[in-house]
């Protein structure tokens, strides 16, 4: 009967194609909040136009680490720096984000119940647009996570039949 090859198996490459595309989003939330983090510091522009960081953001720092770690397991197939991304996108992607959804959500609904908004960001509700990055940071790191799952299987059914050969 007829075997794909191992190492380049369809699955694997899909799956591969769609964890990139979802680091380079990610990328790009992170490249955001830090432009934020370094024009707030630097006083680059009036803390009226760009408002200071929220404390969530700076350990969301960390979050490029598992994004560097699932770019390093792609081209051997490297099981440990998979799962290790994976466990490192908990800790330093998602609690970040759970917490900063915690400590905006007071803001949030002073604003929502009485209007009132006190950090700005281009004239725009400091508050509401961070729980939108919030909110399209979650969806990305979970697709990120359930896509590193399902290649994480693929790789260990791969390595299970190179070990019944």
């Amino acid at each position: 009967h007829w075997q794909r090859p191992l190492s380049l198996s369809p699955p694997s490459v899909a799956l591969k194609s769609e964890i990139k595309k979802l680091i380079y989003m990610h990328v790009g939330i992170w490249l955001l909040l830090l432009a934020q983090m370094c024009v707030g510091h630097l006083k680059l522009l009036p803390h009226d136009q760009v408002a200071m960081p929220y404390q969530w953001e700076y350990p969301y720092l960390l979050s490029i680490l598992p994004s560097l770690l699932g770019l390093l397991s792609f081209p051997r197939n490297n099981i440990s720096y998979l799962v290790l991304s994976m466990i490192s996108t908990g800790l330093f992607s998602v609690a970040p984000l759970i917490y900063g959804a915690m400590e905006m959500f007071p803001m949030a609904q002073q604003l929502y119940r009485h209007g009132k908004a006190y950090r700005f960001i281009f004239g725009f509700s400091a508050v509401s647009f961070m729980c939108l990055v919030v909110v399209v940071a979650a969806q990305v790191h979970g697709w990120q996570l359930y896509y590193s799952k399902k290649l994480l299987d693929s790789w260990f059914t791969s390595t299970q039949e190179k070990k019944k050969k």
